[in-house]
């Protein structure tokens, strides 16, 4: 099967970020996403504002699927939204904290 982990796994062939499980989550969820060429990858949570929550990658990577993990311990029930962008692609997906 796929193996998951921060390290580089499958080679990917596309930018793909997938939708968060568990969703709805509390408190943590994993955010699993794909990149086809090294570059500066940001992966970036906000609420429904459009306020940034946190920042969860922020760096170069090689080429690969990874994961990161969102705690949103302290934060309050509700919609949040999760921004992947790397090279020209960008994307946002919504996720639910349910407490």
């Amino acid at each position: 099967g796929l193996k998951l982990g921060t390290n580089k796994s499958a080679t990917a062939d596309e930018y793909k970020l997938n939708q968060n499980y568990p969703n709805p989550f509390n408190p943590t969820t994993t955010i699993q996403f794909a990149v086809p060429q090294q570059g500066l990858i940001k992966l970036v949570i906000f609420d429904l504002l459009g306020r940034e929550v946190t920042t969860l990658v922020n760096e170069v990577r090689p080429a690969g699927t990874y994961k990161a993990t969102f705690d949103a311990s302290g934060l309050a029930s509700g919609a949040y939204f999760y921004r992947l962008q790397a090279g020209g692609f960008v994307e946002t997906k919504k996720m639910i904290l349910l407490r």
